[in-house]
């Protein structure tokens, strides 16, 4: 059976530099969603979101603009401003497990709520042409929230709903609820997307067995961890390509010289780098040491010097 992988969007991480670069060196990766749009109240679009959604800055992808809101003016204004940018789509986000979101009643926060998402998705279906699509835990509290959600969800001509199977309270940790996840799977009407722990060929093997009848599945932090990971999954193998660290050095430089440029002054472009090498480092033959490594490197000199040290070691 044919699939689909999509890349789930992590927040600081999988914006157009990533993207483009994971998909230059890498591929295997059908489609990209991008990091919510959060508006706050304020009917305006910050910069970084019209940097990360210009159409230039998006030319070989397919992406998905997503907004996070419990806000139907939101939700409006934001899907008139992609349709604007030429977007056919857009994915509300009901999956975020952050206190700082789901305490405001938005994320995984609003999933309890099916009154206002109700209220929300027929302003949206009224009001605007654009298509939608969801992303959600399985709950907050508890993994019968999403349940009550599905007659409400029923209503309306979604897409798709995109499920990572855990509840907003465990943030990432804990285990993957694949019995909550079949439970959804056997009384949702709209077409369902897994989301959760794919972060080896052997762990998609067993998800597509165990889920015979879901043809689309998101990575999200595998992608981060391993990069590679897609187009190993689309070509079956557990082999990486001899070239290996050679690709992965030009992947992280490319994405390195652009962060940089973007970013004013080391300490900023060191807290990203930081960011990646808690995933990157997942993927390297000694986690602890090779990110104990690029946290001891204080300045650019030292970082760029960390970097060559852990490839070599790896080569």
């Amino acid at each position: 059976m044919s699939f689909t992988l999509l890349s789930s969007p992590l927040q600081g991480f999988t914006d157009f530099r990533f993207r483009n670069a994971q998909n230059k060196y890498f591929g295997g990766i059908d489609t990209f969603y991008a990091p919510y749009i959060r508006l706050n109240g304020k009917m305006k679009i910050k910069s970084s979101y019209e940097r990360d959604l210009d159409p230039e800055h998006n030319t070989t992808l397919e992406v998905i603009p997503q907004v996070i809101t419990n806000d139907a003016e939101e939700f409006l204004f934001v899907a008139k401003y992609v349709q604007q940018l030429g977007y056919k789509e857009l994915n509300w986000n009901l999956g975020c497990p952050y206190p700082m979101v789901t305490n405001r009643g938005m994320g995984s926060g609003l999933i309890c709520d099916p009154a206002k998402i109700d209220s929300i998705l027929q302003r949206a279906h009224d009001e605007t042409d654009i298509l939608v699509s969801m992303k959600m835990r399985m709950g907050y509290e508890n993994s019968e929230e999403i349940l009550h959600t599905f007659p409400i969800l029923d209503k309306y001509p979604l897409k798709n709903v995109a499920i990572h199977a855990r509840i907003g309270k465990q943030l990432y940790k804990g285990g993957v609820d694949l019995d909550a996840f079949q439970k959804c799977i056997d009384v949702a009407k709209h077409k369902l997307y897994y989301n959760g722990d794919i972060t080896s060929v052997a762990q998609f093997k067993n998800m597509q067995e165990r889920f015979p009848s879901i043809d689309h599945f998101m990575i999200g932090r595998g992608l981060i961890a391993d990069p590679f990971l897609p187009s190993m999954i689309k070509n079956d193998t557990m082999e990486y390509p001899k070239n290996r660290w050679a690709l992965f050095e030009a992947f992280h430089d490319e994405i390195y010289q652009q962060y940089d440029a973007a970013l004013s002054g080391p300490t900023p472009i060191k807290m990203k780098m930081l960011g990646f090498w808690e995933y990157f480092s997942q993927s390297f033959s000694n986690p602890q040491k090779t990110y104990k490594k690029i946290k001891k490197a204080t300045n650019p000199i030292r970082y760029k010097q960390a970097v060559k040290e852990i490839l070599s070691g790896e080569n």
